[in-house]
């Protein structure tokens, strides 16, 4: 089996990307700029009132996201999630294999059920706005777990959406013991505010006594701390990771690397979509890591890759422009 860089398991989704105004979002009664879990016949309503109108389709959901990106700057990853066989299902398989991502996902009869969607609103702002029927995801459990290809990789890697529930949390939990157990280091990405505001306290569990490094957004970083003050909100985390990067959108970000707080610079561009920034900062920071880079050098990595990834729409970069970053961040150090 290959050493794998991280070992990652998370919700497999599609994503449908549509460009939309706020006045519109507000017509459909879905609120701004957060992710909301909805069913599968509330999609489906949206989906037919929306009509063809969608702008891209991607496999997605943030580990995929994340452990994309790190694929495309080279990193050996394993990805483990669940689908239904159905279309949606083969496509998001597909896309893995294209990404040069290992995943024990099997298609066969066995991955009944409908395959989870995100329905994904962009407006003129950039801000990005979810609404996700989690389909076949719901079923990852215990048993998706590889365990191997966790013996194998230098990090395990959690998304926060697994919170939501007890199954893909337990999932979550097992493969973060699974990981200690063989003395991996344990990361993970809070994911979205809703995360830390409707379940915080299972995403205290999934963190159990500590992780060894978090991501956070400003705002999912306060909701954790239960406080408005990122003094605070960096004390508190403290308590629960050993190192962790909080992102600050054009104000760059703050990271912690075990002694010292980092700050790192944002850039300013023209943003036009959001959608899967924070996930390729946690991918370029990842595999700043796994190429010995310093807190520094890897906050600054991820805060370029960040910059370019919301000047495009869609959840992620392709492999080309990922190397050309890569290679522009490594002359220019």
């Amino acid at each position: 089996m290959k050493n794998y860089a991280v070992y990652a398991i998370g919700n497999a989704l599609v994503d449908i990307e549509y460009h939309t105004s706020p006045e519109k979002l507000l017509e459909l009664s879905i609120e701004k700029g957060v992710m909301t879990l909805i069913d599968e016949p509330k999609q489906n309503d949206l989906m037919k009132q929306l009509g063809d109108s969608h702008e891209s389709m991607a496999c997605g959901g943030s580990a995929a996201n994340t452990i994309i990106g790190l694929a495309h700057f080279g990193a050996n990853v394993h990805y483990d999630c669940h689908v239904a066989n159905d279309t949606s299902g083969q496509f998001f398989a597909r896309d893995l294999h294209v990404s040069k991502v290992d995943s024990n996902l099997k298609l066969d009869d066995s991955y009944s059920g409908v395959t989870g969607k995100c329905l994904v609103f962009v407006t003129p702002d950039a801000d990005r706005t979810m609404n996700t029927f989690l389909g076949a995801s719901i079923e990852l459990n215990s048993t998706n777990v590889d365990e191997n290809a966790i013996q194998n990789a230098d990090y395990v890697y959690l998304e926060g959406y697994l919170v939501t529930s007890e199954g893909t949390m337990q999932a979550a939990i097992k493969a973060s013991q699974l990981g200690k157990r063989h003395q991996k280091k344990i990361a993970i990405t809070l994911s979205d505010p809703n995360m830390v505001t409707f379940f915080r306290d299972g995403m205290l569990e999934m963190i159990g006594e500590g992780v060894d490094l978090l991501f956070a957004n400003e705002e999912e970083a306060c909701g954790l701390a239960q406080t408005q003050d990122l003094q605070e909100a960096i004390s508190f985390i403290k308590g629960h990771a050993r190192t962790f990067a909080i992102t600050r959108g054009k104000q760059g970000a703050i990271v912690f690397d075990g002694k010292n707080l980092i700050e790192i610079s944002g850039h300013t561009v023209n943003a036009i979509d959001t959608l899967g920034a924070g996930d390729l900062f946690a991918g370029a920071f990842l595999f700043g890591l796994s190429e010995g880079m310093s807190f520094q050098q890897c906050g600054d990595l991820a805060s370029l890759a960040s910059s370019r990834i919301v000047t495009q729409y869609g959840p992620r970069l392709n492999a080309s422009e990922t190397k050309a970053i890569l290679a522009e961040f490594r002359a220019g150090i």
